[in-house]
């Protein structure tokens, strides 16, 4: 790669946390002051950075512009909107759109619960669009990780990190696998406040042509009892059927072939015109 593409890179990925002075930019790159100037002048002038009033540097609106055109072009993200804002209307709970991009599993959208939340917790803005998803804790995940052919699964998560998100979270790759196996035997995954302990969530595939797994579909609620070994909380115990039913619909929208388990009036979510997919 380029050494000017690298660092312009690098920059960009570090204004994500926030806006820093010429001095912090240059530091996070290992330059001097004065090259990282020319080079945060070039991005403002094509307005991927913003030059703020305390002299700051900022993500410029490119970046946002280009961001949702990247996110446009995810075929399923168009098809699914509608089904994900369905299931938040019936039930008010935040629900995501998550598809493994990399080596990442990606947000790729988002309806806001329709009640208040903490800013930082994970029903609020700590899962916005774009932002990746906790590979070992979150139920998105774990539904596309699980979905991946055996060896390419165990790979993967042998290059994880475990970090202690809660003191819920998976901490080891043999732990984590059992349950991936059982993930992708029953169709569906939990995070019982692995992520965040003051949240719930369920997760399941969305399939594509023969089957395949192109996104996972989460629902999450506010933590309550802690349940028994096995047991889902009552409130996730509700939203599985309807969130099983919503990715049944939205496979079929996007011309997938899933195995229906629910009826669709069970939810209330049909099916558009199928899609032709190649």
């Amino acid at each position: 790669m380029s050494q000017s593409v690298d660092r312009a890179l690098t920059v960009l990925a570090s204004l994500a946390d926030g806006p820093a002075s010429l001095e912090q930019a240059a530091n996070r790159l290992g330059v001097h002051k004065s090259t990282a100037m020319r080079l945060l002048h070039t991005l403002e002038e094509h307005g991927f950075v913003h030059r703020q009033d305390d002299h700051r540097y900022r993500l410029g609106g490119r970046l946002f512009s280009l961001g949702q055109l990247a996110l446009e072009g995810f075929d399923v993200r168009r098809v699914a909107s509608p089904y994900l804002v369905a299931l938040n209307e019936r039930y008010g709970h935040t629900v995501h759109l998550a598809v493994l991009e990399d080596e990442e599993v990606i947000h790729v959208d988002k309806v806001e619960s329709r009640y208040p939340v903490p800013p930082h917790c994970w029903l609020g803005g700590a899962s916005r669009i774009g932002r990746p998803a906790a590979p070992t804790a979150s139920a998105a995940a774990k539904v596309l990780l699980a979905e991946l052919p055996d060896e390419q699964r165990r790979e993967r998560v042998a290059a994880l990190d475990f970090p202690a998100h809660t003191a819920r979270s998976v901490r080891s790759a043999e732990e984590y696998l059992a349950e991936l196996d059982q993930v992708r035997e029953r169709g569906w995954a939990q995070d019982l406040g692995e992520v965040d302990e003051r949240v719930n969530a369920v997760a399941a595939p969305i399939r594509g042509v023969a089957g395949r797994t192109i996104a996972a579909c989460s629902i999450s609620a506010p933590a309550g009892p802690v349940p028994g070994p096995g047991e889902l909380p009552t409130v996730l115990a509700e939203l599985l059927p309807e969130l099983l039913c919503t990715v049944e619909a939205i496979s079929l929208a996007y011309g997938g072939q899933p195995t229906l388990r629910w009826c669709e009036s069970r939810c209330g979510a049909r099916p558009a015109a199928r899609a032709s997919r190649i």
